[in-house]
């Protein structure tokens, strides 16, 4: 499995993940969904650089020339709500893409948590190159139920999960889990998961964050 860590490197994406993660700042939701997009938008060229290209004639004022544009736009999946601004941030840089939308949701039970998966919109995924966008990879489990649950819609030719934060066991469970080509690209891998399966340090529920606290 190939894991690409973008804060591994110093970069300005670090002072966008800091503004995530400060609790003087996430009550400005503006700022917290812009921050998202950002950061959506760098993983986004991030991901480009992995992707398959070809040579393309392009005709400027002056002469014809030669480029390496990108064979195919990539499909474009995210989970309702919380996955919305930074998927925003790869829609502004595949702007042309095809979009799917999956509606999941953790259910806690006392032993176990469970995920749901109530709602799926999707393209054909045939062959195609897919991003899978979620800003937190704690468990895993959604992302193994979602893309086991995408077999209905055609088998990718490859899969790029992509996440704001990650645990260690997520991580772990994924490469355990999955059967099919797929690359793992986060800003952050975090400490653990805590009793409750949540990431920490983290940033909280960037649903709730992003659009306010649902009943």
């Amino acid at each position: 499995m190939d894991v690409f860590v973008l804060s591994e490197q110093n970069s300005v994406a670090n002072h966008f993940l800091a503004e995530l993660r400060d609790v003087n700042q996430q009550s400005d939701r503006l700022r917290f969904r812009t921050n998202m997009i950002r950061l959506g938008e760098i993983m986004a060229y991030e991901i480009s650089k992995k992707m398959s290209y070809q040579s393309a004639n392009v005709q400027t004022p002056l002469k014809a020339t030669q480029m390496q544009l990108l064979k195919e736009k990539p499909i474009l999946l995210t989970v309702l709500r919380a996955g919305l601004p930074y998927f925003q941030g790869f829609l502004n840089y595949f702007d042309a893409s095809d979009s799917g939308f999956i509606g999941a949701y953790r259910k806690e039970g006392k032993e176990e948590i469970s995920i749901e998966l109530d709602y799926m919109a999707m393209p054909s995924l045939e062959k195609r190159q897919v991003i899978l966008i979620d800003p937190m990879l704690a468990t895993g489990f959604s992302f193994i139920r979602s893309i086991n649950e995408l077999a209905k819609f055609g088998r990718p030719s490859h899969i790029f999960i992509a996440s704001l934060v990650a645990a260690p066991e997520g991580i772990k469970r994924i490469a355990d889990s999955l059967k099919m080509p797929f690359s793992l690209f986060t800003v952050a891998v975090d400490e653990k998961l805590n009793a409750a399966s949540y990431i920490v340090p983290g940033l909280g529920d960037a649903g709730d964050l992003s659009f306010g606290k649902k009943k």
